[in-house]
């Protein structure tokens, strides 16, 4: 009989957190929650608060005696142009979506390499991928933690450590709701990301997404023998990314000669 995992999750109190909380409970696994405001069976942690998250990872290892998952899911939504977007604001996400996870990684790889196993998984969305109007700052922190990750996988699979990037769409979680933040609005983006605005509050409660069903699916990738390093999650998120892909495609065709052209003449 295997013996249970041990995970860390960040922002485990509510949206996905939560639901994949209770999922690797119910498959009999330890969980170890952190969030800002701790409850009963969590440890106080803001990710953006690097300094002590060493410490963190030690006290879990200390009780526990091993991390066999981490997962970096403390986040939040953002909605606003470019030119709306204060550096404040963007650098607030990068340490929420980019640095915090990193700072994490490197905590409990030490850990994962001496055990030699374990899984870090990177709670992204399909906002990882495509970045509709609207989006530039989150898009921004999601395609980083996308890069980070990607080099990450080739670098600690090796050693026997999954990475698992994982590309929601729109699940029904506070995204929508409380937490997101709306940058200043500028007039002349009403055309372009009013749209974006009034969608992603509108749909606030009526997402399509299940994040019991994303929990179920996360823990499905990560028990396969071949573990995919991404995972999209929901038909908006596998509709977009391969819509994306196909534009992408088209583009780099209609423009490979000018592409190429670019060497030093033979």
């Amino acid at each position: 009989m295997n013996s249970p995992k041990v995970w860390l999750i960040t922002g485990a109190n509510s949206g996905f957190g939560r639901a994949i909380s209770e999922a690797a409970t119910a498959a009999g696994d330890v969980v170890v929650g952190t969030a800002r405001k701790p409850g009963a069976e969590t440890i106080q942690l803001d990710v953006t608060d690097t300094a002590v998250i060493p410490s963190v990872v030690d006290e879990v290892v200390a009780r526990h005696g091993r991390i066999d998952v981490l997962v970096n899911n403390a986040g939040r939504g953002q909605v606003g142009a470019a030119e709306e977007t204060t550096d404040e604001e963007l650098r607030s996400l990068f340490d929420v979506h980019v640095f915090g996870p990193a700072a994490l990684t490197r905590a409990v790889l030490p850990h994962m390499r001496e055990q030699g196993s374990g899984a870090i998984v990177q709670m992204s969305s399909f906002g990882g991928q495509v970045s509709p109007p609207g989006f530039s700052a989150y898009c921004a922190t999601k395609f980083a933690l996308e890069g980070f990750s990607a080099a990450l996988a080739a670098e600690v699979g090796p050693l026997g450590i999954k990475v698992l990037i994982v590309e929601p769409g729109a699940f029904r979680t506070s995204f929508s709701g409380g937490g997101l933040h709306e940058s200043a609005e500028i007039d002349v983006y009403e055309p372009t990301v009013g749209p974006t605005r009034r969608m992603i509050k509108g749909i606030n409660g009526t997402q399509p997404g299940d994040p019991a069903k994303a929990a179920a699916a996360i823990l499905t990738a990560l028990n396969a023998e071949d573990t995919p390093l991404r995972l999209p999650l929901g038909d908006d998120a596998v509709d977009g990314i391969s819509a994306h892909l196909e534009s992408v495609r088209t583009e780099l065709a209609a423009w490979e000669h000018l592409s190429r052209s670019t060497n030093f003449d033979a």
